[in-house]
């Protein structure tokens, strides 16, 4: 792998990095030196992930480094290192003042903050893929780890905790008692695990994943974890985070704004309340009876096996009593009569809550009380159980009591800071019809009356972020692929950010068309504002240009709008109006639900749809702030074309929103922390094109995609609104004035990018073959000594071309890019070592990519073919299916037999006829006509009894003939002189040799390159040996899906009863054929049923012009 030296640390990268990489490095390792704050924006598709893990762990190397060539020089009071002066390792291994030398256990932790599981699952895959292996744990919940059954089976997240304290308490969960004795075996703490593998080696070792997980996070270097379990402090404290001194990187950062201030928000609704009175009620008439029984209440305190509850009924009592005055003290607030509810300063949320005798003082005993009653209660069964208002109620007192003085947090903060940053709003319930279709009977309190709701809302993301600066973060990096605009980004987190990036993408200007479509093919003025949103010309305009714009994108089309219910009346009236049904003719159409649950079965279905060979794509209609706009992949063809229908702000008259940017413009008023405020205004665009550039970023996922991005509001076209777009996306922007114009460019944007894309593929798969053979240029094919230079070429290449096709969908992209540049890098310097180095974090960790491994032996050069049988064997416990003529250099392989006359031998299942003569002339193209050349027939689908050659492959002549010559007349219609000439080179070598591999790598790279050579493709297997058509196949529905209903029996080919191609009239009778093949009444039967049974777009199809697709037009093919 590639070593580069940025800021004076050696950097180990899987590749050679793009410039925008290495400029991103660069500011990673300026914040990390400089022990200071970096917002870094790069698109998707730039390697980011990456560059983070490559970075921060090359800085961590070069500090231990540092630290032990001071320790040696400080042991030999003097220089060891004459080639480089001790001065020169920098301050890196010295504390802040440079003076005082650090230690190994000083060196900072790397906490590394995602979304979500899904996103650090991918992120820990990046990291197998690097030369880097340090120490790793990822924290999880019980929910995602807990192996127990009883645990597992408990509804909600907090019932399984509480569940499992006790079992751990009582030492009953052998899962757990095993973690001590197992956790530190080499198997769990050396490899690199994500939340699956743990889960895994918990089941196969019969220990508990969550703890082990909390056994590794001490000597982790690395942490993975999803960020709110660091925004959260009761998150932070329940994982035992330790913060200080350690970097911490939030990917996907632009999430982190909403994430911290909802970490630090509640709504508490009456039915949170009602439905934890209820539970108390039930709990102290079930320990009152069970007092009554025992007659001293202490032998039932001490009784833990009887009950689990160690509490005195008065201190239920009292907890019934504080819930009770904090349910009075809330309803007691008056509401403006038009339910639009009441607004008060942050402090407000003290006075109420002292009100319920909820203290800094009594917060204490409240929530251990809260706790015991909801452990005591975990693992029953029954509605009695409902605890959740109980968990919420101690979750909220955690929250607003989390500046406890006592435990280290600034008294200052508890009154003006809290004041500040959030609001008490108190409103209406309007939730009360829904609570009152509950079926139990202990959500009736809630139902009783209306009641209100209290919302405490923080307002300041700079508060959780100036909470971590206080628990000693040393550095603190935010990263996405959507910031812009940056600057804002880092104004409203609140604390400094010296370090500043906004990265340009890795593509060319051809890979990415952006159109601002001001108005629909009528001419009406496209918007998404308030007052035109819903209007039938607005919608009939929309409308129509979504249906015209499908017809130019292929494949998936995204369609983005501000919100559900635009989306939902959208459709509806598209409905009613006959729109969705044109849309529909062209494109199946998938909406995305609200709800999560079947969001999952939607996204595979549109999956599968635009993979179909035979659709034309799809289309997703989706919302901006959606699930779809975050996170999920539309790389290559699941996404060409992304249309984003307004600009979507949040809701103005929303309560929260309202005070958000009343908040905002009192602290920009004030002058507050220095002017580090946006206004109201400022923050609500923003928050619009942060969505709208979260959608745009669904298009270019990697360095190859490419796509088009259609932004159909006419305010767009305005100079601002364009100013917030990403600052890749801006140079790209074109207004336009007609709706044609669009549709025109559209079109030739992706003539151009799919002929691009189609070349770089092929650069990437054959760098080294001439130009003018990439492009399917005219280039002769000849055979020197038996054997074919260009076919040879080519069939390496279709190989590496199929091969590549599943690397591809198994790998990342940075790992296939990493491959791709590991096999350029061996063809250049035949270095095995340096290749399998690479390909063992690729392909030799996972067991499920151990056959690709075992693939990539067709690649490896004959003298390095054994060692890597070796290794194989070594790495999988299988091989490759080694030989020791593998070893042989091609052109050395075993001369061809000759016959008794001295002459070549022919091979017997060679047959050739005056057509194939015609195409491979002997004198031009074959090797100037050597002997071995002559067209001669033989039997083929008959016994080797000569009376029944003559009388029945003359039959099987004239009736394989008509296909076999109008296969032919369609590849050089399709392919061209020189296509065909290599088709045909290809099919006479595998007739020579039966090396399917290699006929199937030359075909399949010479008909799939365009979506209308697919049939050929398909119709090839006229050619395929018996043996061979299962594999056949099967390579076929890898490379273009399911075959078309009522053709899964396949009709025999030349090969099963009729000649590949028509014999030759000049010579005499054939010699004996293979003794195994059918007999003439069966081939003659076979032959027959061969031309009842055409396939769908075959051979003999007059009615359909040869180069007319045939049902696959819209399929995309190329890696």
């Amino acid at each position: 792998m590639p070593k580069i030296t940025l800021n004076g640390v050696t950097v180990d990268f899987p590749f050679q990095p793009y410039k925008c990489q290495e400029e991103y490095m660069t500011k990673v390792l300026e914040c990390l030196q400089k022990k200071v704050n970096g917002v870094l924006e790069s698109p998707t598709g730039t390697g980011k992930t990456l560059c983070l893990l490559c970075t921060t762990l090359a800085w961590r190397e070069h500090l231990h480094d540092a630290i032990s060539a001071r320790k040696i020089a400080a042991r030999a009071q003097g220089e060891l290192f004459p080639d480089r002066a001790l001065s020169s390792w920098g301050n890196a291994a010295s504390d802040g003042d440079g003076d005082n030398t650090a230690c190994y256990t000083d060196i900072p932790k790397i906490i590394y903050a995602s979304r979500t599981h899904s996103q650090l699952t991918q992120v820990i895959s990046e990291l197998r893929n690097t030369s880097y292996r340090p120490r790793v744990c990822v924290l999880g919940s019980r929910e995602q780890l807990c192996i127990h059954p009883e645990v597992k089976k408990q509804e909600s997240n907090h019932m399984q905790i509480h569940l499992c304290r006790k079992k751990v308490a009582s030492r009953s969960c052998h899962f757990y008692n095993n973690v001590e004795e197992k956790s530190l075996e080499q198997e769990l703490a050396a490899p690199i695990l994500d939340i699956e593998d743990l889960v895994k080696s918990g089941n196969r070792h019969k220990l508990c994943p969550y703890y082990l997980s909390r056994n590794l996070k001490q000597q982790a270097d690395i942490i993975f974890m999803p960020y709110n379990y660091l925004l959260d402090a009761k998150s932070r404290r329940a994982h035992s985070i330790d913060l200080k001194g350690t970097v911490v990187i939030f990917d996907e950062a632009h999430n982190v704004e909403k994430m911290c201030e909802e970490s630090a928000s509640f709504d508490l609704t009456p039915h949170d309340v009602a439905s934890g009175l209820d539970v108390i009620d039930q709990v102290l008439e079930e320990q009152t009876k069970v007092a009554q029984q025992g007659d001293l209440l202490l032998e039932f305190s001490a009784d833990s096996s009887s009950s689990g509850l160690n509490m005195e009924l008065e201190d239920i009592a009292k907890l019934k009593m504080i819930l009770l005055r904090l349910e009075g003290a809330i309803d007691a607030v008056e509401l403006p009569g038009d339910d639009n509810g009441v607004t008060k300063p942050g402090s407000y949320i003290f006075e109420l809550f002292a009100e319920a005798q909820i203290t800094f003082q009594t917060k204490g005993c409240i929530l251990d009380s809260l706790d015991q009653i909801i452990q005591h209660l975990a693992g029953r069964a029954g509605l009695f159980t409902n605890t959740a208002g109980l968990q919420k109620l101690a979750d909220i007192i955690q929250i607003v009591f989390s500046m406890d003085p006592a435990e280290g947090g600034p008294s200052s903060m508890v009154g003006p800071g809290v004041s500040q940053s959030y609001k008490v709003h108190i409103h209406p319930d309007t939730s009360h019809r829904r609570t009152a279709q509950r079926s139990d009977a202990w959500s009736t309190s809630a139902a009783r009356k209306q009641g209100k709701v209290l919302s405490y809302w923080c307002f300041s993301p700079g508060h959780s972020m100036r909470e971590l600066v206080r628990q000693g973060v040393r550095t603190l990096i935010l990263t996405s692929g959507t910031l812009a605009p940056v600057s804002s980004f880092a104004l409203e987190m609140q604390i400094p950010f010296p370090v500043c990036l906004e990265n340009p993408h890795v593509i060319d200007k051809h890979q990415i068309w952006v159109g601002v479509v001001p108005k629909g093919p009528d001419g009406a003025q496209l918007s998404s504002a308030f007052d035109k949103r819903f209007s039938d010309t607005c919608l009939a305009s929309l409308g129509k240009a979504l249906g015209n714009i499908a017809r130019v994108v292929p494949h998936g089309l995204l369609v983005f709008f501000p919100s559900y219910p635009v989306m939902e009346k959208s459709l509806e009236f598209w409905r009613a109006q006959d729109f969705a049904r044109k849309l529909e003719a062209l494109k199946p159409v998938f909406v995305e639900p609200r709800s999560k649950g079947g969001l999952s079965e939607v996204m595979d279905a549109y999956y599968s749809t635009v993979a179909s060979p035979g659709a034309s794509g799809a289309v997703f209609l989706a919302v901006c702030r959606g699930k779809v706009s975050e996170g999920l992949d539309f790389a290559d063809t699941n996404g060409r074309g992304v249309i984003v229908t307004g600009l979507p702000y949040p809701p103005r008259m929303d309560p929260r929103v309202v005070l958000k940017m009343q908040f905002l413009d009192e602290m920009k008023g004030q002058g507050g922390a220095r002017g580090q405020f946006l206004s109201g205004r400022d923050w609500y665009r923003q928050q619009a094109s942060r969505a709208v550039n979260q959608a745009i970023g669904r298009v270019i996922r990697h360095r190859h995609d490419y796509g088009a991005v259609f932004l159909c509001d006419h305010r767009f076209s305005y100079a601002d609104a364009r100013a917030q777009l990403p600052s890749w996306v801006r140079p790209h922007v074109k207004v336009y004035d007609g709706f044609g114009h669009v549709i025109r460019d559209v079109a030739q944007f992706f003539r151009i990018a799919q002929k691009t894309a189609h070349r770089s593929t092929l650069s990437l798969l054959s760098e080294k073959r001439p130009l003018d053979e990439q492009r399917g240029g005219r280039k002769k094919i000849r055979l020197v000594s038996g054997q074919q230079e260009g076919p040879a070429a080519s069939a390496q290449a279709g190989r590496a071309k199929l091969f590549m096709v599943a690397v591809k969908q198994a790998l990342s992209q940075a790992s296939f890019d990493t491959f791709a540049r590991a096999l350029q890098d061996y063809k250049g310097s035949d270095d095995f070592e340096a290749l399998v180095a690479c390909l063992h974090p690729l392909f030799a960790e996972d067991p499920k990519k151990h056959s690709l491994l075992q693939g990539f032996y067709q690649f490896v050069r004959p003298h390095h073919k054994q060692r890597f049988e070796e290794v194989c064997i070594q790495l999988t416990g299988q091989g490759c299916g080694y030989q020791p003529e593998h070893s042989l250099p091609q052109r050395q392989g075993a001369p061809p037999a000759l016959d008794p006359s001295g002459r070549r031998e022919f091979d017997p299942k060679l047959t050739l006829s005056q057509g194939a003569a015609r195409q491979l002339d002997p004198g031009e193209h074959l090797n100037q006509g050597r002997p071995h050349l002559t067209s001669r027939p033989s039997s083929a689908g008959v016994s080797s009894s000569r009376p029944q050659e003559k009388s029945g492959a003359p039959r099987a002549e004239r009736q394989g003939q008509p296909a076999v010559s109008a296969y032919l007349a369609d590849a050089r219609r399709a392919l061209g002189s020189a296509g065909c000439s290599r088709l045909l080179a290809a099919l006479t070598t595998y007739k020579r040799d039966d090396d399917f591999e290699k006929v199937v790598a030359v075909v399949a790279a010479l008909t799939t390159e365009r979506p209308e050579d697919l049939p050929l493709l398909q119709r090839f297997s006229m050619f395929v040996r018996p043996h061979h058509k299962q594999r056949f196949r099967q390579t076929c529905a890898a490379l273009t899906g399911p075959p078309v209903p009522g053709t899964d029996t396949e009709p025999p080919g030349p090969w099963e009863g009729s000649p590949a191609v028509p014999p030759d009239p000049t010579h005499g009778a054939p010699g004996p054929g293979p003794s195994q093949l059918d007999k003439p009444g069966r081939t003659q039967s076979k032959i027959s049923s061969f031309f009842r049974q055409r396939p769908v777009g075959g051979a003999g199809s007059p009615s359909r012009p040869p180069g007319a697709p045939r049902g696959h037009a819209q399929s995309e093919w190329g890696l």
